[in-house]
């Protein structure tokens, strides 16, 4: 692999056009320009295949953002692309219901603990909001407590800081909790007495549970009414075959999966215990591509592969490398006070921060700057696919490892900012106790 040209011609061309008619440029804010270093980062990518991506300009870069998750087997799989194409030859979408339905559905069953019943969306939000209606309907309540990220609906981002067009008192029903603080989500409790329908967290993120937290949240949850449901949208065929909730053995009322479960096809599902579930005989959750067989092909197709050919375990090693390696390339670099990388292999982030604790955006930026121009694409949390070779993370090591010099560089000149040749890096949501979406 070539280092990419620092021309991006074609990638700005395209941002001009798309600023006139696209609102924020972009459909995703997770995939605009101010995640990836604008003014040095590519734009625009045309096309991947395997770990790796290709810009409109011809530049190709590692990939470890991976559609931000869903690619878990590698761009232009296969067996995918072949469910796909077969698929497309017998029709789409269908005025009745498709075989493919059931097939998905059963499978799902079989290997997600508490998915005694299943129902499909297009992403995560569907889930997400979907199984927070049927909580409500459930227990007749209106209050849910929440932690994590979970979409772009009315009830979850009422809450954060991109609030603007949701009524206040729709905000006012959701409250937020932190991860691995079990009094914070009693409290909740304590002041909403009988009224919290339920408690809906990330089981799992860059930080482990701690203390038989995740145990507690569900014994907590059941002693107050209150049904648990897993956003298992990133943990979701990751963590386990099953998902987090396969990892650490705590079976949830409900959950959400989606991303990886599609290799990237739009598909998410909800599922939980029957009795709960079949609440949607008269709970409304129903869209015209709920049941498009193209991306249940595709799912199908990716679960098996993952069922079948070593992914888990390849995806767990090569990032266990990744992960270990960016923190001897920061011990070399004397850069343990500035920067380290957390997580779990399947999905590790590098974090960057000030002496006092906070966010250190411009030697992220700086960071994520040099590891662009040799060739690496991501974000902080890199998803690795079972397409990443040894070789792309024995690459993406080294040049962690030159950025990293570049950096101490900086921070021991006092230059991190004016060595800076693009904007700084912001969240999408710049509320503390918001985790950034995807």
């Amino acid at each position: 692999m070539t280092q990419p040209d620092s021309k991006k011609t074609r990638s700005e061309a395209l941002w001009e056009r798309a600023l006139k008619v696209i609102p924020s440029g972009t459909q995703t804010f997770s995939k605009g320009p101010g995640q990836y270093v604008n003014g040095v980062g590519p734009k625009y990518l045309r096309s991947g295949k395997g770990g790796h991506v290709w810009d409109v300009d011809g530049n190709e870069y590692i990939d470890y953002g991976m559609a931000l998750g869903p690619i878990i087997l590698g761009y232009a799989h296969p067996s995918v692309n072949r469910a796909i194409v077969e698929q497309l030859g017998s029709g789409i979408t269908f005025t009745l219901m498709h075989p493919l339905e059931v097939e998905l559905a059963e499978l799902l069953a079989g290997i997600i603990p508490c998915a005694e019943m299943v129902r499909f969306g297009k992403n995560g939000s569907d889930a997400a909001a979907g199984a927070v209606r049927l909580a409500r309907a459930h227990t007749k309540r209106d209050k849910v407590a929440c932690c994590g990220y979970h979409g772009w609906q009315d009830w979850y981002i009422g809450a954060t800081s991109r609030n603007l067009g949701v009524p206040e008192r729709v905000g006012e029903l959701t409250f937020t909790f932190q991860y691995n603080d079990l009094d914070s989500l009693r409290s909740i409790f304590t002041q909403n007495p009988g009224e919290v329908a339920a408690v809906i967290l990330e089981p799992a993120n860059f930080v482990e549970p701690r203390n038989g937290f995740l145990e507690e949240v569900k014994k907590l949850s059941h002693c107050h009414g209150a049904l648990l449901i897993f956003d298992e949208i990133i943990t979701g065929f990751r963590m386990a075959l099953g998902g987090a909730q396969e990892y650490f053995r705590v079976t949830p009322d409900l959950a959400a999966f989606g991303k990886a479960m599609g290799n990237g096809m739009p598909i998410s599902a909800l599922v939980g215990r029957g009795e709960v579930m079949r609440l949607f005989e008269e709970v409304f959750f129903s869209t015209t591509f709920g049941g498009e067989a193209l991306s249940l092909a595709a799912s199908l197709a990716t679960i098996r592969e993952i069922q079948t050919n070593n992914v888990l375990p390849h995806i767990w090693r090569v990032g266990r490398t990744l992960l270990d390696g960016y923190n001897e390339a920061v011990r070399a670099a004397g850069l343990q006070e500035a920067t380290r990388c957390i997580g779990y292999p399947c999905w590790p982030e590098f974090t960057f921060a000030k002496p006092d604790g906070q966010p250190w955006l411009e030697a992220q930026t700086l960071f994520m700057q040099e590891i662009i121009k040799r060739g690496i694409l991501t974000r902080p949390g890199m998803f690795v696919c079972h397409a990443h070779s040894d070789e792309d993370i024995h690459a993406t090591v080294k040049v962690f490892r030159q950025a990293l010099d570049i950096v101490r560089d900086a921070v021991q000149a006092g230059e991190v900012e004016s060595r800076l040749e693009g904007e700084i890096v912001q969240p999408v949501i710049r509320s503390a106790s918001q985790a950034a979406p995807r």
